[in-house]
Formats: structure tokens, C-alpha cells, sequence
């Protein structure tokens, strides 16, 4: 049979709840990974068919996709990908197939790479509008969206040492998977975008195919396919395949345990608290404490994408982690952004991984208010009030900071930048000065930061998974459990798909 896999647009990190009866939704990030990985290995399947609806949503994702297409074809078999268009990221991952296929209306939107940010310093200006702003690390330029109107000489140094690793990993992935000299591939890039016809002249693309064309083909590429009453090769869809062949147990004895696993998604901004958006500190902590209790639990991967986030809620969440380290292993694995409070978190870890296109670093501190008083008196509006205490007004907007509540501010800031970098260099067994020369704020690719010693090995889900199960004892063939972390209210399905609704997965 082969296989059809459809990527949504984007791939989200965990597949989200099916309403009962209706149409499953497309498979997570990890789901879509170990499924490719089980398709290389299952002499069933003949072959995959990879559709994709849209962009993938990251160069971490992408990569990580890439690598899954590329192990199904190590293990010979072909990967046919159609798509509507492609843009970059889409096509580092389709590059991988043995053909790719657009309809003659879709196009490659292959343009390169830009990094850019928005200032907003000149309307503020005209607002009477002044940003009051600390920071402790040179390169730690996040506020200077508010405080300059173009990039500064450092934030200019780390997005072009940034943005040159980011387009060599993706120049080489699509050169490699297209058998083009990147040098000729630069040259497309700089011609682009490209209509289908001219991507498959260009040799970025194999043929103009609508979906039903494309399935003709199949049979040719792997002759051997069971053929259904009408000649088509039987094709089963991932999701199906996933619930029954990825995710089912088994046989075991009863009363016999599997060996069991926390895959924990940690995504958004950092803050105090237990809301449900981004990563609440409180409700995190919670998690990873009854995984810590939890004797049935064996090791932890916890997967991170977060920009950062408040100081004290990421130095709580590195505490709950290094807490679960003390007593069974936790790996992390970085998602397309891990810096500032989320590399904070990480560090605590016992092995981290990202891919080659992870953003990571920033180790530094920023923070301040927002001086209204010009504004004020724009409009018309004033405040006043009593106050006791010299600095009870270090956060008031409306006037600016004086020179001893800005130094005050700043001690604090320093204080935590101290804190922070004493927890990298514990936590990645660096000394205190190498991590000092590294805490300027800056931030690297992944490719980049595995040299500097931030991160150990670049890989994706899968690989952090397989370091997990090693640390904790487990061979590579042995079969687990894989807790999905937070977990998504159980609705109506079928095995797999009852275990992928309530947040579990066997392996």
C-alpha cells in the first residue's frame, strides 16, 4: 500500500481534537514523524505520498520533515509530494522526494530570506510617546523596536551572522534533495518567484500533476502495490495508519506495563501564573510536578518553543525542571524559537536538541515603562497623586525616570542577568567566564549555538526521543508509552484515534 500524508498549513506541534464522527484533523508534528519513520519500516508500505496544504509553519519543523522525508528514502522507498505551491520552507521539505508535483496554476515562491523588524519609535515620538528602557547585554535588542527607528550595529551583527545560517541550511537542503549546484540555486532564488512551468524547467519541480494524475503514477514507481478493483494503488490515509499501526500497543501480558514517557509542549510566551495561553508558570509547574511524582513515568521530553517571557516565572519553570532531572532524565527539544526565558528553562535540562534553523540565546535582560507625560499634554490630560516612599513613582508613566530609579532598575536587572548565567553555566557545565562572553543578549542559529556549547546535538522530536529512551534504560526496540502533554479533551474514535484525542500514544 502506500501511504498519504497530509500536512497541514502549518504543521502544528500536537494534532488537534476530532468532533465525533467528523473528519480527523491532519496529524501533529511528532504524529507526522513517527509515522514516516514507522513507513520506512514497515515492508507494507511501498511508498509515500506526501500532500501539502501550506506552508509548514518554521525552518525547525521544516527541517525536522525533511529529515523524516529523506529516511523513507533511505530505506528505499519513493516519496511522490504534490502540493498547490510551494514557498521555502514547504520546498526544503518536498525537495526530499523522489518527485514533486504543482498544478500548472501554482507557483514556487522561492525569494530568499529576510529578517526584519518593525520600529515604531518616530510615531511614538510624534505621540510624545518615550520609551524608559533597561537592559543588561549589549546585543539584547528587543525594545529597540521602541527606542531606534533602524537596526542597531549589534542587532544588524546577529541577524546577518543569523540569516546566513539560516539560508545555507536551506540553500543545501533543496540544492541536495533537487541535485542542483547551490550556486545555480542561488541564481533561481535571486529569479523567483517562478510560475509551475518555469519551476519545472528550472529542475525545482518534476511535472505540472493534478492530485488524481499524481496517483496514476503511483503504481509505475512501485509496481508490486496492491491495486483496488478500479486499478488504483490501494492508498491508506496517515491518520488511519497512525491509529492503527503507530499508536495501537499490541498484545502484552495482563497486568504487564508498558514503560511510559512525558512528551510535554511548552510554546508562547512565558509569564506568572495559570492561564491557558502561552506557558503559565504556575499550571507548568504543576505538570511537571506530578510527572515528577509520578513513579510510572520514566523520563520527560519537553518540547519548547517560546521567544521568552517574565524573569521570575522562567527561573520557577527552570527550578520545576531541574527538580524532575534529580530524579528521572528530561531531555529538551527546541522548536524554531528557544531563547531568553526559554532558553532559561532549557538549560536545566540533561541533553538539548535543536535543528540547525532553531533561534536560541538571548542571554540577557530587558525591561522598563512607557512615559505617557508628553502624550498627556498633547491631549489634555493630566494625573496627580501623593506618594510616600522616594521611588513609589519608578513605574508611573507619566514622567520619566530619574538617574537613581534607572540605576535602581538596573541592579535588579543585574542581579537576574547574574542569576540567568549562573544557571546556563550550571546547567550546561560551562565555565562561569566562556558563559559570561556568551551573555550579551545575542542570539545564534542552532547549527551555531551546538559549537558555542548551548546546545548539544542538533535533531529534531524523534531524535531527542530516541537520547530519552536511552538515558532511561530502554533499547531501541522496546515498545512505551508516550503521555502528550497538555493533554486534549478525550472525544469519541476509534483506537488510535480515542488514544490520540485524550493525549496518549503508544511507540
Amino acid at each position: 500500500m502506500w501511504l498519504q500524508v497530509r500536512l497541514g498549513a502549518p504543521v502544528e506541534e500536537l494534532a488537534a481534537p476530532s468532533l465525533p464522527f467528523g473528519q480527523p484533523p491532519p496529524l501533529g508534528l511528532l504524529e507526522v514523524l513517527a509515522t514516516l519513520d514507522a513507513a520506512g519500516r514497515d515492508t507494507r508500505v511501498a511508498g509515500v505520498l506526501l500532500r501539502l496544504t501550506g506552508p509548514v509553519g518554521g525552518p525547525s519543523r521544516a527541517l525536522s520533515l525533511r529529515r523524516a522525508v529523506d529516511g523513507v528514502r533511505a530505506a528505499d522507498k519513493p516519496v511522490v509530494v504534490w502540493g498547490e505551491s510551494f514557498d521555502a520552507e514547504a520546498l526544503l521539505v518536498a525537495s526530499g522526494g523522489t518527485r514533486l508535483y504543482l498544478p500548472e496554476s501554482g507557483n514556487v515562491f522561492l525569494v530568499g530570506l529576510r529578517l526584519e523588524s518593525l520600529h515604531w519609535k518616530r510615531l511614538l515620538d510624534r505621540l510624545g510617546v518615550r520609551p524608559e528602557i533597561v537592559r543588561v547585554g549589549r546585543h539584547k535588542s528587543a525594545a529597540e523596536r521602541f527606542t531606534r527607528d533602524r537596526l542597531s550595529p549589534e542587532d544588524r551583527e546577529q541577524l546577518d551572522e543569523l540569516a546566513d545560517d539560516l539560508y545555507a541550511s536551506l540553500i543545501g537542503a533543496i540544492a541536495e534533495g533537487r541535485n542542483l549546484a547551490p550556486a545555480a540555486l542561488r541564481d533561481l532564488v535571486d529569479a523567483g518567484p517562478h510560475t509551475a512551468a518555469a519551476a519545472v524547467q528550472a529542475g525545482l519541480a518534476d511535472g505540472c500533476r493534478y492530485p488524481d494524475e499524481v496517483e496514476q503514477e503511483l503504481a509505475d514507481l512501485a509496481p508490486s502495490t496492491f491495486l483496488d478493483s478500479n486499478g488504483r494503488p490501494r492508498v491508506i490515509d496517515a491518520t488511519t495508519y497512525h491509529g492503527l499501526c503507530v499508536g495501537d500497543a499490541g498484545w502484552r501480558p495482563l497486568g504487564r506495563e508498558l514503560p511510559r514517557f512525558a512528551y510535554v509542549v511548552a510554546r508562547g510566551g512565558i509569564y506568572r501564573g495559570a492561564g491557558r495561553r502561552g506557558i503559565a508558570a504556575d499550571r507548568m509547574r504543576a505538570l511537571l510536578e506530578r510527572l515528577r511524582t509520578d513513579e510510572r513515568v520514566g523520563g520527560v521530553l519537553l518540547r519548547i518553543d517560546s521567544p521568552g517571557g517574565d524573569g521570575v516565572a522562567s527561573d520557577l519553570l527552570w527550578r520545576a525542571v531541574t527538580l524532575v532531572a534529580r530524579e528521572k532524565p528530561v531531555v529538551v527539544s527546541m522548536g524554531d524559537v528557544v531563547a531568553s526565558g526559554g532558553y532559561y528553562v532549557a538549560a536545566a535540562a540533561d541533553a538539548v536538541f535543536a535543528e540547525r534553523g532553531t533561534v536560541t540565546g538571548s542571554i540577557g535582560v530587558v525591561g522598563g515603562k512607557v512615559n505617557l507625560e508628553g502624550l498627556y499634554q498633547k491631549v489634555g490630560v493630566t494625573r496627580d497623586g501623593v506618594a510616600r516612599g522616594a521611588r513609589a513613582g519608578l513605574l508611573s508613566d507619566a514622567h520619566a525616570m530619574r538617574p537613581d530609579e534607572r540605576a535602581a532598575l538596573r541592579e535588579l536587572f543585574e542581579s537576574l542577568h547574574a542569576t540567568f548565567a549562573d544557571r546556563v553555566a550550571r546547567g550546561r557545565g560551562l565555565e562561569p567566564e566562556r558563559v559570561a562572553r556568551l551573555a550579551t543578549g545575542r542570539i545564534w542559529s542552532g547549527g551555531r549555538a551546538v559549537g558555542l556549547g548551548l546546545v548539544d546535538v542538533l535533531g529534531g522530536p524523534l531524535e531527542a526521543l530516541g537520547d530519552l529512551r536511552r538515558r532511561a534504560g530502554l533499547d531501541d526496540e522496546a515498545r512505551y508509552v508516550l503521555d502528550l502533554h497538555p493533554r486534549i479533551a478525550p472525544l469519541s474514535g476509534l483506537l488510535g484515534f480515542v488514544l490520540r484525542a485524550s493525549g496518549r500514544a503508544v511507540w
